[in-house]
């Protein structure tokens, strides 16, 4: 029997904090229909789906440093960050469909990219909606000790609330400074 894995991460485009991964083996009574991109879905429904997911699926999360980014680029450390997942696995996949044109290297694995995977793949949808979900509630509690930057609803990304709070409170050991534009506050 065939045991796909699904692969996404998420996080790469944000100022702050890690890159998260996470890998998939959806379970044959999953509902796939209800699995699409996590952009695509309310935070509330991405939630739920989340929950779903992970009662009904073999799943697990690796994530990728501020440190880990910035010594080998976001890219790398989003492959690096997919590895950890999908050697995580409780069951060993024959097959592993990653989102994407970039592939981790990991021995004795058979892969395969999909460009807009997570939009035509449940088990790569199913990784995104996870993902997303984990490194937004790390995000979000992040947020309540750096007040001011608006993390439980910009998550990071450079917002306008988020480039005026830099300006007006500085960087934090959070942000990821080879990045455009907190690199011209270091």
């Amino acid at each position: 029997m065939k045991i796909i894995a699904g692969v996404d991460e998420v996080g790469r485009g944000s100022l702050i904090g890690p890159v998260y991964a996470a890998a998939v083996i959806l379970n044959n009574s999953i509902n796939k229909k209800i699995l699409i991109d996590s952009k695509k879905l309310t935070k509330n429904k991405r939630e739920r789906l989340s929950k779903y997911i992970k009662r009904n699926s073999i799943w697990s999360i690796g994530k990728a440093s501020v440190k880990e980014i910035e010594k080998n680029n976001v890219l790398n450390a989003s492959l690096l960050a997919m590895k950890r997942a999908i050697v995580k696995l409780k069951k060993k996949p024959t097959l592993v469909l990653v989102d994407g044109n970039k592939l981790p290297k990991i021995k004795k694995y058979k892969l395969n990219s999909m460009i807009k995977g997570d939009q035509k793949i449940p088990s790569i949808s199913a990784a995104s909606i996870i993902a997303k979900v984990t490194r937004d509630k790390m995000i979000s509690a992040l947020g309540k000790k750096f007040k001011g930057y608006c993390w439980d609803k910009n998550y990071g990304y450079g917002t306008k609330q988020h480039l005026k709070a830099i300006k007006n409170l500085g960087i934090t050991s959070h942000h990821r400074k080879t990045f455009s534009p907190i690199n011209k506050y270091k």
